[in-house]
């Protein structure tokens, strides 16, 4: 592994002069920039960017928190971060925090010891022990006083109620999220104000988690507990799936006994056959407007708006009964 006094004997110049040339600290002539920038291609040179950051006091490097990297959600939102931090100068490291406060403590400690320069967050309070480090939070709704960037899922709860209001809707099944994550009664509370304005009967079902650890128990428990159902309005689409693939395994026709609408749109539901009808967030925009606002806050630039809501779009596909005959 080459090293800066390594630069510094082919350039023919002091490891002072290196160091002030990569940290674009201090004078260093035009010459000697040339050299120590011939001879860091030359050795495929790479400098050290925690030990950059320490003496900097600030880094290239941007922490991500996000909840369950088995989601499918999250790398379409992780990317859509690294595409604007690449293009930023930024890199990335990522958190999978899997809904434990103990990893979420110790990620953001690894994040304070390499000096990142900021933290994205996709963990609901996942700002609390942030230290002064500039954050803005991901797929959350947040107060005022933070930055935030989220979709809106009251649009989303009503659309998917709708969409199973207009399809014979029988026996409804509203599946809510974790009561401790924002999002998840902010989707069910657009649900249901739809559902009971068009006094459609349904029945609440409540998981315990968004991860995919805990779909399969859930849709198994659900059609135990609620056999007789004609439409499910999911939580996610991992918990919409493992519904579907219980009920299939059950001999349950979908959609003609039984339709499902997911949430998220993640890039397995057009796989699903029957294909999965859900509300489609905006994930990699997400990602992408987040990392925008974080680098205007890291580079002190002016900020339009603190916390942006993005809309949602239902995706109507095999999972879902038909209007009419025209649909």
């Amino acid at each position: 592994m080459k090293t800066i006094k390594d630069v510094a004997s082919l350039a023919g110049v002091s490891v002072a002069t290196v160091s002030r040339a990569l940290n674009k600290s201090g004078y260093v002539s035009e010459k000697s920039r040339l050299k120590v920038e011939t001879a860091i291609k030359e050795l495929d040179f790479y400098p050290n960017e925690v030990a950059r950051s320490l003496y900097q006091k600030k880094s290239k490097l941007i922490g991500f928190l996000l909840p369950d990297i088995s989601n499918p959600f999250f790398p379409l939102v992780a990317k859509g971060i690294e595409d604007k931090m690449n293009q930023m100068g930024y890199n990335l490291i990522l958190g999978n925090v899997q809904e434990s406060s103990d990893k979420e403590n110790e990620y953001i400690r690894t994040f304070s010891q390499n000096n990142v320069a900021g933290v994205l967050s996709a963990v609901e309070g996942g700002f609390r022990n942030m230290k002064g480090m500039p954050f803005v939070m991901l797929d959350r709704v947040a107060s005022n006083k933070e930055y935030s960037v989220y979709s809106d899922d009251y649009q989303g709860g009503s659309l998917a109620a709708q969409a199973v209001v207009e399809r014979n809707p029988g026996e409804v099944i509203v599946m809510v999220g974790p009561r401790d994550i924002s999002k998840s009664l902010v989707r069910s509370a657009g649900s249901i104000k739809v559902l009971e304005e068009n006094n459609i009967n349904y029945h609440l079902f409540e998981t315990e988690s968004f991860q995919f650890e805990s779909a399969e128990k859930a849709a198994v428990h659900l059609l135990e507990k609620f056999p007789k159902a004609n439409s499910i309005i999911a939580s996610n689409d991992i918990h919409a799936l493992a519904v579907m693939r219980e009920a299939i395994r059950k001999g349950i026709k979908i959609p003609e006994e039984l339709q499902i609408v997911g949430y998220d749109d993640n890039p397995y539901s057009k796989l699903m056959y029957p294909s999965l009808s859900t509300i489609a967030q905006p994930a990699y925009q997400i990602g992408y407007k987040g990392a925008e606002i974080l680098c205007a806050r890291i580079e002190g630039k002016p900020i339009k708006e603190k916390n942006v809501q993005l809309p949602v779009t239902l995706e109507i596909r095999e999972s879902l009964r038909k209007k009419d005959k025209d649909e």
